[in-house]
């Protein structure tokens, strides 16, 4: 029985994406959180074929087995063993809430697709809609807006399928280099070029994922993240940043090296001088603005010793796993998980009513 007054949410998770396993985990984590005095929640997974099924879910059962994350695009068996309870019984479901919550990384879930389809239904939903959603999540399109908006990016060449690419092309980007897919997240499809003997294997993996792939330079300031928050008033905030440090046996911060345990440790907020942490907030504000996000985003640079920040890409639905950065940054700025969701759901419901 529904509760008055209470919210329903429905909260759409897994997709068809190499990071459909990241997102049964952030899910599991996000419905553990939601408050059952505030929310009646459905749940609607995704298959990695494409198939969205109603489903009963034990959010206990959408985490980390002995916290590492199951192989990429391979479900976790609560993925694969969704309870159907009718042939259109998802899209039914969706009719029926006040708002989404979609909880999709990577394409086909946080590329603007679902949320044009949110959009046709006339659904409000958690996050930043088409535009942002697509443009933050192609890479080289994002780089075009930042910089357009005077932001500075990490220095990078474009390439396609079947375009050659030798090192007269490269070679002023130095090496090492990163070959990353130009649609692809959570270091899906990217290589650390060291040698431009491995420039022919990065490609092919890259193209594995995506026609389009970036070529980037490898930038030496402290790798840092940063969360946005905005509020149903349309306030913009930033998080208190965070500091990768990887520790001995990781070079780069790769899938590995962001899900697995005892792999990498976080500085919340970094030491740094008090004006370098406020350029790098400033900095991500700007982003989200400029590519006209919604909700959230977390921006991902790189911190110069003098204090110069370069963004390297928003991410428009960034993690909720246990392990995830944007919670744990906005935990240390002194917003909760729960009510970090609250503000969220608080904020899409307040654009519908601006609609």
């Amino acid at each position: 029985m529904v509760m008055a007054g209470r919210i329903r949410i429905g909260v759409v998770y897994g997709g068809r994406s190499s990071e459909h396993a990241v997102s049964v985990v952030s899910a599991g984590s996000v419905l553990a959180a939601l408050d059952p005095a505030k929310y009646d929640v459905v749940t609607i997974g995704i298959t990695a074929s494409g198939a969205w099924l109603a489903t009963e879910v034990d959010p206990a059962e959408l985490s980390f087995a002995n916290r590492q994350l199951p192989a990429v695009a391979t479900p976790p068996g609560a993925a694969t063993e969704l309870t159907v309870f009718g042939k259109d019984s998802a899209v039914a479901e969706l009719e029926t809430v006040d708002v989404v919550f979609p909880v999709l990384h990577g394409r086909n879930g946080e590329d603007g697709t679902v949320q044009g389809m949110l959009e046709l239904a006339g659904v409000p939903y958690v996050g930043s809609g088409v535009l942002a959603s697509a443009a933050a999540m192609d890479k080289a399109v994002a780089k075009v807006l930042l910089t357009a908006a005077g932001l500075p990016v990490t220095p990078y060449r474009l390439v396609r399928r079947g375009q050659p690419v030798g090192v007269e092309q490269v070679a002023e980007l130095g090496l090492p280099l990163f070959v990353k897919p130009a649609r692809a997240g959570s270091s899906v499809g990217v290589s650390r070029v060291a040698d431009y003997g491995e420039l022919a294997e990065a490609l092919a993996l890259a193209y594995r994922h995506d026609d389009k792939v970036l070529i980037e330079q490898a930038m030496t300031g402290r790798e840092i993240e940063c969360g946005v928050l905005e509020d149903a008033d349309g306030t913009v905030s930033a998080s208190l940043p965070a500091e990768i440090r990887l520790r001995p046996g990781f070079d780069w911060y790769s899938f590995d090296a962001k899900y697995l345990d005892e792999s990498s440790d976080f500085d919340i907020p970094p030491n740094a001088p008090a004006e370098h942490i406020a350029t790098v907030r400033e900095a991500a504000c700007r982003a989200f603005r400029a590519l006209d996000c919604a909700g959230l985003a977390r921006v991902d640079g790189f911190l110069a010793a003098d204090g110069s920040f370069v963004v390297n890409e928003l991410n428009t639905m960034p993690g909720f796993t246990p392990i995830s950065m944007y919670p744990k940054m906005w935990a240390e700025t002194g917003v909760p998980y729960a009510e970090l969701l609250d503000r969220l759901i608080a904020t899409a419901l307040a654009r519908r009513g601006r609609a």
